[in-house]
């Protein structure tokens, strides 16, 4: 009785587990395999799993397009500086919240994680404003400054925990050493980050990659426009038809090096974010 209810339960787990690997990857199989038919087979009656019949008309209207590869380099810049920023000020920030000791680290704590509660289109006035008045409006570091927002809170919770689960010896014997704060930090505790700050930079970089909203209010034509908005103005041949491959092989073009990134640096991810569950 109990070996019958194990297997059951055994048989159960691995359905679930093909459930939701397919109800994840379908969404994306069904963009790529879309982004090779041709336009007729897309509305076809009899939808085919396959790309039957082949084409690679709806990659080359997307490269053949003007304005995308500067979408691209502009998708780059935004999330690479976006993402390097929220580093920089992220691990400084974690150090002083993880390591050091100053009362209100508590209250701090709880007021960063209160920024990633506000929804987008609650701060969206101001932040327009703000940039108009600053000069930084349609500028690359205005939509960086302005994706500060939601990486910034992200990756200072999780490099607190990080830093948390170091152990507190290495940075005592610094001190003995004669090392100030911001040295012990450099030169001793963050060559030890390096899962943290992998996972907390990707994770930023994917957010800011994707990012649509702050990309799409805050730039006006293609020279800072990124490439969530520029996906989205992608035109027909008509005002009234919506270019489903064209959209589905940018889609393809734009999400392929997340997943290979991903993929590459998961062992990294899964240690950085689980650093902090046990203490060193």
């Amino acid at each position: 009785m109990r070996r019958a209810s194990r297997l059951l339960g055994r048989l159960f787990f691995y359905l679930l587990v093909v459930f939701v690997v397919v109800y994840s990857v379908f969404p994306f199989y069904w963009a790529v395999i879309s982004s090779f038919k041709p336009s007729d087979a897309l509305f076809s009656p009899d939808p085919s799993f396959l790309p039957v019949p082949f084409t690679l008309e709806h990659y080359k209207n997307v490269f053949l397009q003007a304005n995308f590869g500067r979408n691209l380099l502009n998708s780059l810049i935004v999330a690479g500086g976006a993402t390097l920023l929220s580093l920089v000020l992220g691990v400084l920030a974690a150090y002083a919240l993880g390591r050091l000791p100053f009362p209100p680290k508590n209250a701090v704590m709880y007021i960063v994680l209160s920024m990633t509660m506000f929804p987008q289109i609650a701060v969206l006035g101001g932040l327009f404003l703000l940039l108009r008045q600053t000069g930084l409006f349609n500028t690359h570091l205005g939509l960086i400054l302005t994706y500060l927002l939601f990486t910034l809170p992200f990756t200072v919770w999780v490099l607190v925990g990080y830093f948390r689960g170091l152990p507190r010896e290495l940075e005592e014997a610094a001190y003995v050493d004669g090392a100030t704060p911001l040295q012990t930090l450099l030169k001793v505790m963050l060559p030890l980050t390096g899962p943290g700050l992998v996972t907390t930079g990707l994770l930023a970089f994917i957010a800011a990659w994707n990012e649509y909203l702050f990309a799409l209010t805050f730039t006006v034509g293609d020279s800072v426009k990124t490439v969530p908005p520029a996906i989205a103005s992608f035109g027909g041949a008509t005002p009234f038809e919506i270019p489903w491959g064209s959209i589905m092989a940018a889609s393809v073009v734009v999400t392929v090096p997340l997943v290979v990134l991903v993929l590459v640096f998961q062992q990294r991810i899964v240690a950085g974010l689980t650093a902090g569950a046990v203490k060193g």
